[in-house]
C-alpha cells in the first residue's frame, strides 16, 4: 500500500483526483503492483552535476518527478532502464534443491523441466531470468543494445551474421 504522502505528491501530475487516490491508496494492492512498478518504458535524461536519471515514461524532472535512479555514466542508466522491467515479474526458473542423476534440474515454475545444472548455481538461475526478460520486451532489449555501444554492435553482428548464413 502507498503512503498518502507518495499519493499526494503524484497527484499534482496525475490524472486522477487526489481523493480519488487517497481511496484506492487505502486498499491492499494487487499481486501485480511490483511488475506494474517496474515495468517501465523507462527513459534516460541528463541532470546537469549530477549524471543520468532514470524515469517512467510521463515521468521527467521537467514535470518535478525524482529520478528513479541515478547513474554517472549513461550506459548505466541505459542498462538499468533495459532490466528493471524483468526486475517485478516473479522468478521464471527455479533451481531444485536435490541432486539428481543429470545435476540440479533447473525448470519453469509450472514445472516444465529445461535443463540441468552440475553444480546448485542460483546465481545462474537469476541470470537466466534476467535474460528472460530482456527477450520479452523488445523496449528492454533494444535498451540493452543502445548501452552496450558501437563496438559491441559491430562484433555482436559479425558473430550474428556468421551464424544466420
Amino acid at each position: 500500500m502507498r503512503s498518502s504522502d507518495d499519493s499526494t505528491l503524484s497527484s499534482s501530475r496525475n490524472a486522477f483526483s487526489p481523493s480519488f487516490l487517497q481511496r484506492i491508496g487505502e486498499r491492499d494492492e494487487p499481486l501485480t503492483a511490483g511488475e506494474a512498478d517496474v515495468a517501465g518504458p523507462w527513459h534516460v535524461e541528463d541532470l546537469p552535476g549530477r549524471g543520468h536519471g532514470l524515469y517512467r515514461l510521463g515521468e521527467s524532472r521537467e514535470r518535478g518527478f525524482e529520478p528513479y535512479a541515478v547513474f554517472r555514466s549513461r550506459p548505466h542508466a541505459l542498462l538499468a532502464a533495459a532490466v528493471l522491467p524483468g526486475t517485478g515479474r516473479d522468478p521464471a526458473f527455479r533451481l531444485k534443491k536435490e541432486r539428481g542423476s543429470d545435476g540440479f534440474a533447473i525448470e519453469t515454475p509450472d514445472g516444465e523441466l529445461v535443463g540441468h545444472c552440475a553444480l546448485f548455481d542460483e546465481n545462474l538461475i537469476a541470470a537466466l531470468g534476467l535474460g528472460d526478460g530482456l527477450l520479452r520486451v523488445p523496449e528492454s532489449l533494444a535498451g540493452l543494445l543502445e548501452a552496450a555501444g558501437a563496438v559491441a554492435l559491430e562484433r555482436a553482428g559479425v558473430i550474428l551474421e556468421g551464424r544466420v548464413s
